[in-house]
């Protein structure tokens, strides 16, 4: 396995060991390694919060570029993603993105949170206009009072403070969408103030490399972290399936039903695929990875190990 993925991707630039000064896109332009990021959600109870704080601790000394937490539009989900926040950079160093879409809530409510956000010193937003309750095909409605997509919700991200916001992007093209239209809709979030974009999951390089492709031809130049998940357990190939908007790749799904029988060989495999796609996206000029680590720390770890590797 060969690899551009230094082992000093490992070292975020920092002063006198606190938060970086510098935003992530200020970091991202003249970095010359790649980064590495993380994406929590927050904790049901505080059985999942220990689990949390124990994959954060594991993943702090590794010193990631920044770590994110999903957020829930609703109530009390709302709540959990602000306090799984709070306690972050309460209790670490790094530098924390807070995410926000703008489903089923109002401009007011978006500016609350907008602002609860920079009362807590995170000025990066990852800006999403995220699915309906009932997955990603389901048709997407805006609130009454609302937004109508991620662009106007970058525009009041940009108009309520000094915050570096990050977009999502779709090697495998959004639901409904068509390839020219999520580039347009990323030359939108451009104009609106985006400086960086992180990709949905998916598993197929050429789709990160088509949508390169397509960006830098429209003039779109935000620069574009590949989003990963290995597959843990063979139950998980459908929901990735699911997720990504596209078949999981057949050479992909015959490696892991091969040894669907051992559940520690099902997540080697998934490990070292995803270490593999990892690499190629490197090698295509990837910035950075993103990993969706779904709490915990061990299957990013792991890939982490293999990617930082010498080559043989």
């Amino acid at each position: 396995m060969q690899t551009s993925f230094p082992p000093s991707a490992m070292a975020p630039e920092c002063r006198n060991g606190s938060r970086p000064e510098e935003n992530f896109a200020q970091l991202i332009a003249h970095a010359e390694r790649p980064t590495f990021s993380v994406e929590f959600f927050p904790p049901r109870d505080d059985a999942a919060a220990e689990a949390l704080h124990r994959s954060i601790e594991q993943l702090e000394p590794m010193r990631p570029d920044f770590v994110s937490v999903t957020y829930g539009a609703n109530g009390s989900k709302r709540d959990r993603t602000l306090n799984a926040v709070r306690d972050i950079v309460a209790s670490t160093e790094l530098r924390v993105v807070g995410h926000l879409t703008c489903t089923a809530q109002s401009t007011a409510q978006l500016e609350q949170v907008v602002d609860a956000y920079g009362e807590m010193g995170v000025d990066h937003i990852l800006a999403i206009r995220g699915d309906m309750p009932g997955g990603p095909l389901v048709p997407w409605e805006p609130h009454p009072q609302g937004l109508r997509n991620a662009t106007e919700l970058v525009q009041l991200v940009k108009a309520r403070g000094k915050f570096c916001v990050g977009v999502a992007a779709f090697p495998d093209i959004h639901p409904g969408s068509t390839p020219e239209d999520d580039v347009a809709a990323l030359l939108a979030k451009q104009a609106a103030g985006a400086e960086f974009a992180v990709t949905q999951l998916f598993f197929r390089p050429d789709g990160y490399r088509s949508l390169l492709a397509r960006m830098r031809e429209a003039g779109c130049m935000l620069p574009v972290l590949a989003g990963m998940m290995p597959v843990t357990t063979i139950r998980q190939l459908d929901k990735f399936a699911e997720l990504s908007g596209a078949p999981i790749p057949e050479p992909m799904r015959e490696r892991l039903l091969a040894v669907a029988g051992d559940p520690d060989q099902v997540r080697a495999t998934g490990a070292d695929i995803c270490a593999e796609l990892g690499c190629s996206l490197l090698d295509l000029g990837a910035p950075g990875l993103h990993f969706f680590t779904q709490n915990r720390s061990v299957a990013t770890r792991e890939i982490l190990s293999r990617l930082l590797a010498p080559a043989r």
